[in-house]
């Protein structure tokens, strides 16, 4: 019995802005909203008659938990419509897709506004465990003597010693480690070398640029701020990135010994993606004309110190179960949390070895060629909202397989935390960018 087609009507995301050490100029809920309005306004159908809004978040803010209902009734979609959140670290735009397909192929909705986001450069400083306390004992001083004789206990590195967030959020506290070290892992266990994953960024950059000039970015929509200032382009796509410039930068992750680098690593970023997923019904109805359709998904589960892998444990099923070979794919989609860590996947994709221990294969499956991967660049120039990354490459995926004029592609991503998304889709317009 096949299952309910879903369609991708339409998509559009922000411009991916680069973290600088300070707060972004968008809240999350702005950068979903922006993107989420120029998207809805060129439909045929209004925001009303949207079935739902589900919206990925990795690091929502204290005053917008469920942020998808914040954007949606900002978006206008009207007090009748559901709203939710969804959080499964860096693919939870994906997931969020995922959810819209299943409720319409179970038929509990038709037309669905999907994606992620995350403003990362607003992820919060927070107090370390000894200030907190100081805190508690401060609000159970009654008389001034006692409030006095707390404030000459305090010590100025209480104050100066913050919690970051962020580096919080992206250490697994089940094996304790960072993300970058879990990509230090796969270098280690695959002889991935510094120079392997400098070149695999430099490339990143290389094709984001040529996707720029080339105009393969049309699915970005401008910002603009509170200050009239407007945002047309990812940010942190170099131009000028090179080897030797790379070469400069020390490890970051394992200062020693290591081979992970900011610049061979995926930038912290700020950003939104929304695509617009309908029934066959809703199709018909609004006479919408699809960008695509999503064929398969899958997820899957692995050893958090090499979460980095989640692809090859993901993408795998979906070719078993298709019965594809990779021939018969035309474009992947692999989202670049780390040079390593795609590379690792390619690595294990080719490991006779790897593939019968891991994927239960007689042989080695064999890796994606070069030049149909991330053939438009990866998160390493582009940038990665956490939340909004999965999204972005199902997005890309489909706008990338029209220009060449292609049918199939994969999109697959790590999830901290050990885990692995994939999504199948097929183009279903020719010709054009």
């Amino acid at each position: 019995m096949e299952s309910e087609p879903v369609y991708v009507v339409d998509g559009a995301r922000t411009p991916f802005l680069k973290g600088r050490n300070a707060p972004g100029p968008f809240a999350a809920s702005d950068l979903a909203v922006q993107a989420g309005r120029a998207l809805l306004i060129r439909q045929p159908f209004a925001a009303t008659d949207l079935d739902e809004v589900i919206l990925g978040c990795a690091s929502p803010s204290p005053d917008e938990v469920n942020i998808g209902r914040v954007v949606s009734l900002r978006l206008g979609c009207g007090q009748q419509v559901p709203a939710w959140t969804v959080m499964r670290n860096c693919a939870s735009g994906m997931q969020a897709i995922d959810s819209a397909m299943a409720n319409i192929r179970n038929g509990r909705s038709q037309l669905v506004l999907a994606g992620g986001v995350d403003a990362l450069s607003r992820a919060p400083l927070l107090y370390n465990d000894v200030m907190v306390q100081w805190f508690a004992r401060m609000m159970q001083a009654r008389s001034i003597g006692e409030k006095i004789g707390m404030f000459s206990r305090l010590r100025p590195a209480q104050l100066l010693s913050p919690v970051i967030g962020l580096l919080k959020g992206l250490t697994d506290p089940v094996v304790g480690l960072l993300m970058g070290q879990t990509a230090e892992n796969l270098a280690w266990r695959f002889a991935i070398s510094r120079q392997q994953m400098d070149e695999f960024s430099v490339r990143s950059h290389q094709r984001a640029v040529a996707a720029r000039q080339a105009g393969r970015f049309g699915e970005i929509v401008p910002l603009v701020d509170g200050k009239g200032q407007v945002y047309l382009e990812d940010d942190g796509v170099r131009a000028d990135s090179s080897m030797a410039g790379l070469a400069k930068l020390k490890p970051f992750f394992d200062r020693r010994y290591g081979r992970i680098t900011p610049g061979n690593s995926s930038q912290i970023t700020d950003g939104a993606a929304w695509l617009l997923l309908a029934s066959q019904a809703a199709v018909d109805k609004w006479q919408l004309q699809p960008l695509g359709q999503i064929t398969d998904s899958a997820w899957a589960a692995l050893d958090p110190a090499e979460m980095g892998l989640g692809p090859v444990h993901a993408a795998t099923p979906i070719l078993q179960r298709q019965q594809l070979g990779l021939d018969d794919i035309d474009l992947w989609e692999i989202n670049e949390a780390f040079a390593a860590q795609v590379l690792g996947c390619m690595a294990a994709w080719e490991s006779d070895a790897w593939c019968r221990e891991q994927l239960g294969l007689p042989a080695a499956l064999g890796s994606p060629p070069a030049e149909r991967l991330n053939v438009d660049g990866g998160a390493i120039a582009i940038g990665h909202p956490v939340g909004a990354s999965g999204a972005r490459i199902v997005l890309h995926l489909l706008h990338a397989l029209r220009a060449a004029g292609a049918r199939r592609g994969i999109a697959a991503i790590c999830i901290g935390g050990g885990q692995g998304g994939a999504m199948l889709v097929e183009n279903l317009r020719t010709g054009g960018a």
